[in-house]
């Protein structure tokens, strides 16, 4: 990072510098780990002649315990991508209107953990519904272990409300469906055959400018062989539109690669459904008591809020970490 050319490739030097931010946050803890182990022994044999302190050295042991807790998380994140950022794309699915406000709450949702983590966020595509919220939105959040922490997610997330858009106030259920993909650099090869790809170009919608709006600057790409296809209108031109989307489907390309090598995980995903009723892997209600319960993990938060705004969702992440280790048992849902 010191050397005097590092910057001349911006993409490359925030790869670097993830990747730095990253190793601290193994190294740091893992100093203080045996930095703190070789001070408690101190701290006991003062307790043994001083009983004011025991205080003092239960506090130790308990932050340690903390400590080494996050740090057998972080060893679960051992996969071939894990390190990378995150390509998260978020549709709307059953339910209407409703479903479209509730892929919106979801984005923030994401974004603000992400945030919250000190991620940085860049928003690749979205598509404005016309009565509220989205039709779809992908956005890359860059940070350590962001994919590590947000490949979990994949699948249909259900709500549960009395809906806002009906004038007689009755509950509504809306699906939002969500994808994840590494975000991979040019540094590692993705085999694809320019001839598999089929590319659109057609008018962006939504906010964006009279450029956006006026110009076939949008750009769509269908993989053919895997019928995988990835769309870009955010940017003002189609030749950035049209990088965006390139590097979106290596994305999910690596992201079916990966599924190929984890014979296990490659199951799980095949057999999922992705729509409707009984597919979902977490279920939020607002009606009629607020809480949050992930259908494979069995972890529960009865604060809706406190999901939504980002602040508790790291236990839900946490939770499916263990569960794919094999720390802990899936538990059904109600």
């Amino acid at each position: 990072m010191a050397a005097p050319d590092f910057w001349d490739n911006s993409e490359k030097a925030q790869t670097v510098v993830m990747q730095l931010k990253g190793l601290k946050g193994i190294v740091g803890p893992m100093d203080d780990l045996v930095q703190s182990a070789e001070d408690l022994e101190a701290l006991f044999e003062m307790a043994e002649e001083d009983a004011s302190i025991e205080g003092e050295v239960r506090s130790e042991i308990t932050r340690l315990e903390t400590v080494l807790d996050d740090l057998e998380l972080k060893a679960l994140l051992n996969g071939p991508n894990d390190g990378a950022g995150a390509i998260v794309t978020i549709n709307a699915r059953d339910g209407g209107t409703d479903a479209n406000d509730w892929a919106d709450m979801m984005l923030r949702m994401y974004s603000a953990w992400a945030v919250g983590q000190d991620y940085k966020i860049e928003l690749l595509d979205r598509q404005e519904n016309e009565e509220a919220g989205i039709n779809h939105a992908s956005i890359a959040v860059r940070g350590p272990m962001a994919y590590g922490y947000l490949k979990g997610e994949e699948g249909m997330h259900r709500l549960v409300r009395i809906s806002p858009f009906n004038s007689e106030g009755k509950r509504q259920t809306s699906f939002a469906a969500v994808s994840v993909s590494p975000e991979i650099d040019d540094s590692i090869e993705i085999n694809i055959e320019k001839k598999d790809v089929r590319e659109d170009t057609y008018r962006a919608g939504g906010a964006g400018g009279q450029h956006v709006n006026k110009t076939d600057s949008a750009v769509r790409l269908t993989h053919i062989p895997t019928n995988t296809v990835v769309q870009c209108q955010n940017e003002r031109s189609q030749h950035q539109n049209r990088d965006t989307a390139w590097k979106m489907l290596r994305a999910k390309m690596a992201r079916i690669e990966e599924e190929r090598r984890e014979a296990e995980d490659a199951s799980k995903y095949a057999t999922q459904a992705r729509t409707g009723f009984g597919s979902q892997i977490r279920n939020y209600f607002l009606h009629p008591d607020q809480r949050v319960k992930d259908s494979r993990t069995g972890h529960y938060v009865g604060n809706f809020e406190s999901v939504i705004n980002g602040s508790e969702l790291q236990g839900f992440f946490d939770a499916f970490l263990r569960l794919k280790a094999g720390k802990t048992e899936a538990i059904a849902d109600e």
